[in-house]
């Protein structure tokens, strides 16, 4: 059994680079790595020494989303309530944090991955970073706010298609869509975040909090409602033979065989 933690921080400069660490699994969350992840959250906005977060994974991926052989062996668990103590509070976290939040992503972003990195202020893309929304593979509704920012980033059509088709795309086509802000060479990737990052720190990051309370108010003053539903809505989907046999075709690396509600 592994012994490293799910999550590791570091700090230097002013910017609090927090790892995703279970690249066994590539980065995939688990409850403990979830509830890491709010720890190290907590910490970031109670510490005023620490003025940027940079949000990464380790090895070659950002995170491929929940890991689902969690999900087959806690077949007893609601998912109401697992999105309420694991990714809900991760993106409410996200949000409210008065610093910026940069996420540098690489390699899988996929399923709540997408939503946790779609929540922080600001995204750097690898080249070779590949996002997929990833939910309806396996017979679940969008959530960890990705209901409400990938069509808010990208238009309503284009979000549809990508959860409906499962449609991956590139860095390349996430730039041009708005949904990163910058693409750079896998090699220098984590350089140029650390280098945007500490740069973040030199400006007014008291009132980028204010401008963040904002933007939350303008664009986003639905959020908490908006996680709810999608966790009420999971629950649902839960109990469907759609997501039965979409794990079940996961874990067994098939194509799934959707045959009805």
């Amino acid at each position: 059994m592994s012994t490293s933690p799910p999550v590791f921080s570091t700090f230097e400069n002013g910017v609090y680079t927090i790892t995703l660490n279970r690249p066994q699994r590539a980065n995939a969350f688990d409850y403990g790595m979830a509830k890491a992840l709010q720890a190290a959250l907590k910490n970031a906005a109670r510490d005023p020494q620490i003025r940027c977060v940079l949000l990464t994974g380790a090895g070659a991926v950002f995170s491929a989303g929940q890991d689902l052989s969690e999900v087959q062996s806690t077949e007893s668990i609601s998912y109401r309530e697992h999105m309420q103590r694991t990714y809900n509070p991760i993106i409410l976290q996200i949000r409210h944090l008065e610093k910026p939040v940069l996420a540098a992503l690489k390699g899988a972003v996929a399923g709540a991955a997408l939503g946790i990195a779609l929540a922080c202020d600001m995204r750097i893309a690898a080249q070779n970073t590949l996002f997929t929304v990833g939910f309806l593979k396996v017979g679940l509704v969008p959530d960890s706010a990705v209901s409400l920012l990938l069509p808010a980033v990208i238009g309503l059509g284009q979000a549809s298609e990508l959860a409906f088709m499962n449609t991956p795309f590139d860095a390349e086509q996430a730039l041009t869509w708005g949904l990163v802000n910058r693409v750079v060479p896998a090699d220098d990737l984590d350089a140029l975040a650390f280098q945007w990052a500490s740069e973040l720190t030199q400006g007014p990051v008291g009132t980028m909090g204010l401008t963040k309370r904002a933007f939350n108010k303008a664009v986003l003053p639905h959020l908490e409602q908006v996680l709810d539903y999608e966790a009420h809505l999971q629950a649902i989907a839960q109990h469907g033979d759609e997501h039965r046999e979409g794990v079940r075709a996961f874990l067994e690396k098939r194509k799934p065989r959707f045959t009805g509600a």
